[in-house]
């Protein structure tokens, strides 16, 4: 059973839908990620799946709750990381991590999280004197403090650099091995790729599609493209012969097999014998199902 339901979800601005017809369901122990480019609808979409806004038309379930009319259920059964959240300048990250487990019936044991999430060195400084991944690790502690069922992680990652956003999948990672379903917004495709058991491809207020991500890829093109070049004459016989190969073709003096399978394997046992040089392999990526998806870049 989804611990995550939206059907039909509609919210408007004004005259104008930013979020028209979504729908997904999530199940339990899932990381379940809403990929999507900036203006698309994702946090918008969050946002309602949260309760900090009404939606205007749609229904939304989340562990059997209904966010507008039991907002304080779900409170001890959802924890949320914003896409923007600051604490005053002056708060010492212990004292935060105290004040929000005040809130719950049940709290994690705050110095544990801060333990988990490298922050016990940092329990006396100051929230203005964090860097932006000390911040995003307290902005995730403060997330798990009532022992959610459901956490809600939005862009967590934008800003920071390669390093740091490493660093914070592992501990989203980490947060799904303790039994926690995450709903993880993002516009980055390596962080979709490396954290996401399936995805929500949401452009223009709309679900375009809903699978895991090589399932994406693979309703665009599943192939597999190996690019080198021979020393010496090559007959395409001998790669053409191959079951995991469905062609050979040639650009200038680069030859261009595509195939299935373990084609790379294939490949190089059958030109064990030739000196090949450039040997490069291309698979559709989820940018390509993307694009081919929506008609254009998540950057546009």
């Amino acid at each position: 059973m989804a611990i995550i339901e939206v059907d039909n979800l509609v919210k408007r601005y004004g005259g104008h839908t930013v979020v028209d017809g979504v729908s997904f369901a999530v199940e339990p122990g899932e990381i379940f990620g809403i990929l999507g480019p900036n203006g698309a609808g994702k946090t918008t979409t969050v946002e309602c799946v949260e309760g900090l806004r009404g939606p205007d038309g749609g229904a939304i379930r989340v562990c059997g709750l209904d966010p507008q009319r039991d907002d304080g259920e779900l409170r001890q059964v959802l924890g949320g990381q914003l896409q923007e959240s600051e604490l005053p300048d002056k708060l010492k990250v212990g004292e935060a991590l105290q004040l929000y487990s005040s809130f719950y019936r049940d709290p994690a044991d705050w110095r544990e999280l801060a333990e988990i999430l490298a922050l016990e060195h940092k329990l006396g400084t100051q929230f203005r004197r964090l860097s932006g991944g000390q911040k995003q690790r307290l902005s995730i502690a403060l997330a798990l403090l009532g022992n959610p069922k459901v956490a809600m992680l939005d862009e967590l990652t934008t800003g920071l650099d390669p390093q740091a956003r490493r660093d914070v999948w592992g501990l989203v990672e980490r947060i799904r091995a303790r039994g926690v379903t995450i709903l993880l917004v993002t516009h980055f495709m390596e962080e979709a790729e490396r954290l996401c058991d399936r995805l929500a491809v949401i452009d223009a207020g709309q679900v375009v599609a809903v699978d895991s991500p090589a399932g994406l890829v693979a309703r665009v093109d599943d192939r597999q493209r190996l690019r080198f070049r021979t020393a010496a004459p090559l007959d395409d016989a001998v790669l053409t012969g191959l079951p995991e190969v469905a062609a050979v073709e040639r650009s200038g003096s680069q030859i261009v097999v595509t195939g299935g399978g373990n084609l790379l394997l294939a490949v190089a046992s059958a030109l064990a014998g030739h000196q090949i040089a450039g040997l490069r392999m291309d698979q559709t990526t989820l940018d390509d199902a993307f694009v081919a998806l929506t008609g254009r870049s998540i950057e546009s």
